[in-house]
């Protein structure tokens, strides 16, 4: 659980570095969404089937200790005391859960796009370096994120994903058997700080892009809020009219 943990720990930070290229224009995210794509068949799907089975027997490990536990300890003690247990430990089944769920339905969204078939048609020049049609990764994005119920849904799972990071970060050190009594308190705030990163970094995409759907704040190129900006307008002077 260990191995699986650290590989994990370590692809959600690339992949938020990857995804945070969205904050640098449409060119940059669709440049570099085109060249993963344009990656070998054997290395791309390889990379995915090995992340895919990273997640799989992660999932399966976890599930397997919980059923041992319970095993080992049919009957609930009517008073239980857990020493140096936080939230994040005691619920990390809960939240393991909920994250696995989140990552099918991301990846319908974005990646497979069964959720929005329209996001596969969504083709631009723009980040091409051959001046050829590539899939429009940012316009996706923005378009996905426009969508409330889905923008909170990412961003409660990713405060979910900070909460299973800051006991997981830690205790990979323990299942390895590097964490001692005096290092235990700077590992502790290592994994409190790297999961607050990966919080931050993922959630101020759709966090960015509800702001400015709602007219609070302007940080993309106002033209791909064209269509939010006309609605409001509308429903402005309709309101107007009836009073």
């Amino acid at each position: 659980m260990a191995l699986t943990g650290l590989v994990l720990i370590g692809f959600v930070f690339v992949h938020m570095a990857g995804n945070l290229q969205v904050l640098a224009g449409q060119a940059q995210i669709n440049a570099y969404a085109h060249s993963l794509q344009s990656l070998p068949w054997f290395i791309l799907w390889g990379s995915r089937l090995f992340l895919l089975a990273s997640v799989v027997i992660h999932a399966w490990t976890a599930y397997s200790l919980i059923i041992e536990n319970r095993k080992a300890r049919p009957d609930k003690n009517e008073v239980e005391v857990t020493k140096r247990a936080g939230w994040s430990s005691l619920k990390m089944g809960l939240t393991g859960s909920i994250l696995l769920a989140f990552i099918v339905f991301h990846l319908l969204h974005f990646t497979i796009r069964t959720i929005y078939p329209e996001y596969a048609e969504m083709t631009t020049t723009v980040g091409s370096t051959a001046d050829v049609e590539i899939h429009d990764a940012f316009s996706m994005i923005l378009a996905g994120f426009k969508h409330d119920i889905i923008s909170i849904f990412y961003v409660v799972a990713m405060f979910l994903l900070c909460r299973h990071l800051a006991h997981g970060f830690s205790s990979v050190f323990q299942s390895i058997g590097l964490r001692t009594e005096a290092w235990q308190g700077k590992l502790d705030l290592i994994a409190s700080g790297y999961a607050w990163l990966i919080f931050a970094g993922f959630s101020i995409i759709p966090i960015s892009v509800l702001a400015q759907k709602h007219g609070l704040y302007e940080f993309y190129d106002p033209s791909f809020f064209v269509s939010e900006a006309s609605e409001k307008t509308n429903t402005s002077n309709l309101l107007n009219n009836e009073s």
